[in-house]
């Protein structure tokens, strides 16, 4: 059958109505509204609510790049949000977070902690008598962070007065007690944490390190692993796991989770050091050797690479490339100034020892004297002392090493 689009069997005659009754348009046309109001009104009840305006709705990539472990964008975006909305605690509390996750992806982000706690400052200062419960509560985390205990401790009490169960609050309290050592306090406040209401990474993460301060490491390891659950991409979870596994004596989990640092991050150093360490422990020199020459390659003025480099050769016999790289992470030390209670003091000691296996005296001569030097202007133990008379190859005075005429 062919329709016919010149006719239509619709009758378009006008036809006699009831008295007092509405046609059937328009009562059809009520019953519509009708609906679509009660929709309408249902959906503004059970419907999320709209994210909103301005710096606000900004801050959706930045949360977003947090949850897929790209650090450096989620600090980007949250900087970005932050300096268009300067008075938004939300942009404030992702960037400090992001800040201190990122400090611990390698050797050279020490940085971002101070960076975090100088924000947190910051937005508290600007934030009145009463300041935004979450903001509170990461400045307490990046207080345990940058490793003031006790500012931490403080500040976490004030915003748990406040919000009992507040999971990152009780958190960086825990974090706080254990950087005093009070780690059965600290496993208490945590395993708190983690059944508080939200924060659900940072409160296993600070769990797991709780487990670890009384040395349950395979709890650690179990926790560690469910923070990796959230967000598998997190540099820092990975080498705290790594660093369970290792304490557990499981090498082969721990170099997973430096291989799976190195897949996301092929150009991280820390990881590789720790492969270095691993290996060394393990006795697979030639793998040890290998990992440590990438570091000093990679990080040149990193004075821990050239030690990790001088040591595995000291431990092989090799005392001339030993004393050769020793040497270059102690004047690293020096030409850096580091602060003489955090130099690493074997750079001197096993350089010197190679110095001595090889018969060569002024070079033992001079690292034992700056040796001396560093230790009595710190007011450092000496754990490095030859007797009076000096090391058999050298002749020495009562207060110190002399190269023999």
């Amino acid at each position: 059958m062919q329709i016919q689009r010149t006719s239509s069997r619709l009758s378009f005659r006008k036809r006699r109505r009831r008295a007092g009754c509405l046609s059937l348009t328009v009562l059809l046309g009520l019953c519509l509204g009708v609906a679509a109001a009660s929709w309408a009104w249902i959906g503004q009840r059970i419907a999320p609510p709209a994210a909103a305006p301005g710096p606000a709705a900004d801050l959706n990539p930045a949360l977003q790049a947090f949850a897929r472990g790209d650090l450096d964008t989620a600090v980007s975006l949250a900087q970005q949000a932050l300096a268009a909305d300067p008075s938004n605690p939300a942009a404030a509390v992702l960037l400090a977070r992001a800040l201190i996750y990122r400090s611990y992806e390698d050797y050279n982000r020490d940085i971002d902690r101070e960076s975090a706690l100088q924000i947190t400052t910051e937005a508290l200062a600007r934030s009145g008598p009463v300041p935004d419960i979450d903001l509170l509560a990461a400045h307490a985390f990046a207080l345990q962070a940058a490793r003031q205990p006790q500012a931490a401790a403080e500040t976490a009490r004030r915003a748990l007065e406040r919000a009992p169960d507040h999971a990152l609050a009780r958190a960086a309290l825990g974090l706080a007690y254990s950087g005093v050592g009070s780690h059965e306090i600290a496993l208490r406040e945590t395993q708190q944490a983690a059944q508080g209401s939200g924060w659900q990474l940072d409160a296993l993460r600070a769990l797991a390190l709780g487990h670890s301060g009384v040395g349950d490491y395979a709890a650690a390891l179990r926790t560690i692993e469910q923070a990796l659950a959230v967000n598998p991409r997190l540099l820092a979870l990975h080498f705290e796991r790594a660093a369970y596994a290792r304490l557990l004596g499981n090498a082969d989990a721990a170099t997973v989770s430096y291989f799976q640092i190195l897949a996301y991050a092929p150009a991280n150093v820390k990881a590789r050091l720790r492969l270095c360490e691993l290996s060394s422990t393990l006795r697979e020199r030639e793998a040890a050797v290998q990992y440590c020459q990438q570091v000093t390659e990679l990080a040149p003025t990193w004075a821990e690479g050239w030690y990790r480099l001088g040591r595995e050769y000291f431990l092989q016999g090799n005392f001339q490339l030993a004393q050769q790289y020793l040497n270059r992470c102690s004047r690293l030390q020096t030409l850096q100034d580091v602060p003489a209670a955090e130099r690493r003091f074997e750079c001197w000691y096993l350089q010197g020892q190679a110095a001595e296996i090889l018969g060569d005296c002024d070079a033992l001569v001079a690292t034992y004297n700056e040796y001396l030097a560093i230790a009595a202007a710190a007011g450092l133990n000496q754990t490095w002392v030859y007797p009076p008379e000096g090391p058999s190859i050298c002749a020495a005075p009562q207060n110190g090493v002399s190269a023999s005429n």
